[in-house]
C-alpha cells in the first residue's frame, strides 16, 4: 500500500464537492485519535477575520517568552504554497515535516480512508499529526463551523469572528441561519468577536444558553479600558499601517489569550507579518484576500486615498455588492483573468463593474509609480498577481 508524495496525493483530490459525507471526517478522526495527542486548542469560525485573528493568538503565544512553549496555527486557503496553511513555531511547516506527516497520518487511516476523505479533511487530520506535540493549535473553520472537519476535536475555546452574508448554498439564506450553523460548533467556552448584525448576538446568547456555554462578548476600542496594553496597541497599529479591522482582530486575540491564560507581550506584533491582509507589499500597492461585502466594508474604511482595483471574484460571490461597496474608493478597475473552476466569467465581472459605475479596463502588468493599487477579490487574485509581478 503506497500512500505517494503528499504533494502529488493531494492533487488527485478534488478541490470542490457538491454534497460531503459530514460523517465521514469523524469516523477518519476516532482512527487517528488514539495514536496521537491533543494540544489545548483553539477553534476559530466566522465569515471574516479569521486568518488573521488566528495568526494573532499563535504568534502571541509562541512569542511569548516561554521556554520551548510550541504553537501551531492551521488556515485555509493558501496564496502561493501549500505550507501555508500549517504553520508551527514561527514558519511554515517544512516539505519534509509535511511528508513525515502524511506517510503516518496514511498508514494509520490506510488507503480506503485516505482516499475518500475531501482535500480540506485529509489536510486538517494532516495538520493535528503535525501539531501532536504543540501546547497549543489554533485551528481556523474552512467554510462552516458545525459541519466544518475542523470542528471533530474537542477544544478548549471557540471564537467567533464577524459573519455576514457568504456562502449560502453551504450555510443557509439568512444571517440568522449561517450565524446558527457556525455557532452550533461551540463547546464550553465562546468569545464572540464586535459584529456587524445584532442578530449574530442573539443566536450565540441562545445557542451558548442551550448548551450550558460561556459567552464572553469581546469589546472593541470604544469599549476598553485605554491602558496598556490597549494604548501601546494603538501607536504599533499606526506603525504597521494596520486599519482599524486589524485592531480589532488584535484585540480579540488579546481577548482570547486573558482567557486561556497565556501570556504575551503586545510589543511582538511589531515584527507580525500578516501576508495578504491589507499588506502593504511596496509603497503604492496593497494585496488583500478578502472577497465578500463584510471584507469590502472593512477595507472602503481602511482606504485613505482613491485606487486603482485590481480584481477579480469566484461566482459564489456578490460581486456587484462588493463592487459598489469599494466604489467610492476607487478611480478605476482592472480585471485580472483567474485560474478556478469557479471564476466568474469575465462578461459577469464586467457587467457588475458598469452596473457600479465603475470604469474598467484588463491588468496588462503594468503598476504607475504615481497611482495606488489594491489587488483584492480572492486568494485567486493576489496569487495571480504575485506570479504576473514574479513576486
Amino acid at each position: 500500500m503506497s500512500s505517494g508524495q503528499l504533494k502529488e496525493f493531494l492533487d488527485s483530490k478534488p478541490l470542490y464537492y457538491k454534497e460531503i459525507d459530514h460523517e465521514r471526517v469523524h469516523v477518519a478522526y476516532g482512527m487517528l485519535k488514539p495514536h496521537i495527542r491533543r494540544p489545548k486548542t483553539v477553534h476559530i469560525v466566522g465569515t471574516n477575520g479569521k486568518g488573521s485573528t488566528g495568526r494573532m493568538i499563535a504568534y502571541l503565544a509562541w512569542r511569548q517568552g516561554v521556554k520551548n512553549y510550541s504553537v501551531g496555527h492551521f488556515s485555509s486557503p493558501h496564496i502561493l504554497k501549500f505550507n501555508e496553511r500549517i504553520w508551527i513555531n514561527g514558519s511554515d511547516a517544512s516539505d519534509g515535516l509535511l511528508e513525515e506527516a502524511h506517510q503516518r497520518l496514511f498508514a494509520i487511516l490506510g488507503k480506503e480512508m485516505s482516499e475518500a476523505l475531501s482535500y480540506f479533511e485529509y489536510t486538517t487530520l494532516l495538520a493535528f499529526v503535525v501539531f501532536e506535540q504543540c501546547d497549543l493549535m489554533v485551528l481556523e473553520a474552512g467554510l462552516g463551523g458545525e459541519f466544518d472537519a475542523t470542528n471533530v476535536c474537542d477544544k478548549e475555546l471557540s471564537i467567533i469572528t464577524p459573519i455576514g452574508i457568504d456562502h449560502q448554498a453551504f450555510l443557509g439564506e439568512t444571517i440568522e441561519e449561517i450565524a446558527a450553523t457556525k455557532i452550533r460548533s461551540i463547546q464550553k467556552k465562546v468569545l464572540l468577536a464586535p459584529q456587524l448584525y445584532e442578530e449574530v448576538i442573539e443566536v450565540a446568547e441562545r445557542i451558548t444558553s442551550n448548551v450550558g456555554a460561556s459567552l464572553v462578548v469581546a469589546q472593541n476600542m470604544e469599549g476598553t479600558h485605554q491602558g496598556y496594553p490597549y494604548s501601546k496597541l494603538n501607536n504599533i497599529a499606526k506603525q504597521k499601517g494596520w486599519p482599524k479591522y486589524l485592531v480589532e482582530n488584535v484585540l480579540v486575540a488579546m481577548q482570547a489569550l486573558d482567557i486561556l491564560h497565556i501570556p504575551y507581550d503586545v510589543n511582538d506584533l511589531l515584527s507580525l507579518e500578516l501576508f495578504g491582509r491589507f499588506y502593504p507589499l511596496t509603497e503604492n500597492i496593497r494585496i488583500d484576500v478578502g472577497h465578500n461585502p463584510l471584507a469590502a466594508k472593512a477595507i472602503e474604511k481602511a482606504l485613505n486615498e482613491k485606487v486603482v482595483l485590481i480584481y477579480n471574484s469566484l461566482d459564489d460571490k456578490d460581486y456587484e455588492e462588493v463592487l459598489r461597496i469599494l466604489s467610492p474608493k476607487v478611480k478605476r478597475a482592472e480585471i485580472i483573468p483567474i485560474e478556478s473552476q469557479r471564476a466568474t466569467t469575465l462578461d459577469e465581472i464586467e457587467k457588475a463593474l458598469q452596473n457600479a459605475g465603475l470604469e474598467y479596463s484588463y491588468f496588462r502588468n503594468e503598476i504607475k509609480e504615481d497611482e495606488n493599487y489594491l489587488v483584492f477579490g480572492s486568494f485567486y487574485v493576489v496569487e495571480e498577481f504575485l506570479k504576473q509581478r514574479d513576486l
